[in-house]
């Protein structure tokens, strides 16, 4: 009779206190087996009282195994595609477009003739150079006998001299000139739309067309400060475009901005992807993924497995002798439809999934058939 004084007692405290109910999403509480641990109490107790005692029937499950598998954390963000190398082609001087040497959309080696003006200015004008230099070097090369027979001068000399580097230096310019006269691809990739026509007059401003290098591109992403701990030279990133639905494309990050932006704390992060189909394209919106966290052998477990109070989580383990055990355990990352269990569970354990609020610590349990299971452990 003492025992039961003393059960009935800690119900009041029970009851006075009235302990908030914290629930861990739909109808998933620690709450519910607290109180029908109080209700077993006193049910044991008038039991006790009668001179008997009943056992409790075994209560039917639904369990699975706690389970091995690799786990990610994942950031998704937007961000741009460019393009590797990418150059606005322009002329170096004013000229008459003579010859267009390109289609556009074709991909061109480096230094291919682009675009050739009319050089006959220019050549007429490097002729006339040359013919300079070459009186140029005659008096040159006569002032530096007579200097040397102390004939002439020093002043003499030098004035000389300096003529004929003058008209070196001017022949230089106009073979440049010349050569400006022909425009050149910079480097291997493909031409845009042209800008110009045969016959057109053009300054050294005019855009004659782009020059595109597609055969690798670049993501460009802004990634919040919080997060850059977890970024890394060379880690790999994978993303999605609008373009091709259901295809992944994957990269390596190569660039970490120094800078954060201070208005909106965020840091330009860069990576390369290879692109020898052509799929992608500059300007591209890029849906990205970036894998923050990575291990290879986690413990992960059903979601609706875990009853929260607070900050702390539990799960119903299922002994060697089908009875259920009430185990704290500590949660990693959460899944869709999973959790990730850092601490309180080993691999192989089993934990009840369906009927947690009809247990008790050491209840008896008999387990569902496991094809029961199947809808918590597909994926």
């Amino acid at each position: 009779m003492s025992d039961c004084r003393e059960t009935r007692r800690s119900q009041a405290i029970l009851r006075a206190r009235k302990i908030p109910r914290r629930v861990w999403g739909p109808s998933r509480s620690i709450i519910p087996a607290l109180l029908f641990l109080v209700g077993l109490a006193q049910t044991g107790c008038s039991k006790k009282t009668a001179g008997s005692q009943m056992a409790m029937p075994p209560v039917r499950v639904i369990a699975v195994e706690a389970k091995l598998q690799s786990v990610s954390e994942s950031l998704r963000l937007p961000g741009t595609i460019t393009a590797n190398e990418m150059v606005e082609i322009k002329a170096e001087t004013d000229g008459i477009v003579q010859e267009i040497n390109f289609d556009e959309g074709q991909k061109v080696a480096k230094s291919h003739l682009l675009v050739k003006l009319d050089e006959t200015k220019f050549a007429s004008s490097l002729a006339e150079a040359e013919a300079n230099l070459k009186l140029s070097r005659a008096n040159f090369d006569r002032a530096k006998q007579l200097f040397q027979d102390k004939l002439i001068s020093q002043q003499d000399y030098d004035q000389t001299a300096s003529t004929f580097a003058v008209s070196q230096a001017a022949v230089d310019l106009k073979r440049r000139q010349l050569q400006d006269a022909r425009v050149h691809a910079p480097f291997s990739g493909i031409v845009d739309a042209r800008q110009i026509s045969p016959g057109q007059v053009i300054s050294r401003n005019t855009r004659l067309t782009w020059l595109v290098d597609l055969d690798t591109v670049k993501v460009e992403v802004k990634v919040p400060e919080k997060y850059l701990r977890q970024l890394e030279l060379g880690q790999t990133v994978e993303f999605s475009v609008a373009a091709f639905p259901g295809e992944k494309f994957r990269g390596e990050v190569y660039f970490i901005s120094p800078q954060i932006d201070q208005e909106s704390r965020f840091a330009l992060v860069k990576a390369k992807i290879p692109n020898a189909s052509g799929k992608l394209r500059g300007g591209m919106l890029a849906s990205l993924e970036l894998t923050l966290q990575l291990r290879d052998s986690a413990i992960v477990i059903p979601d609706p497995a875990l009853m929260s109070n607070g900050d702390n989580f539990m799960v119903f383990v299922v002994d060697d002798n089908n009875a259920a055990q009430l185990r704290p355990v500590e949660v990693g990352l959460r899944l869709p439809g999973k959790a990730e269990v850092v601490k309180g569970l080993n691999a192989g354990e089993k934990v009840v999934i369906e009927g947690v609020q009809k247990l008790r610590p050491g209840a008896s349990v008999i387990l569902a058939p496991p094809e029961s299971a199947a809808p918590y452990t597909q994926g």
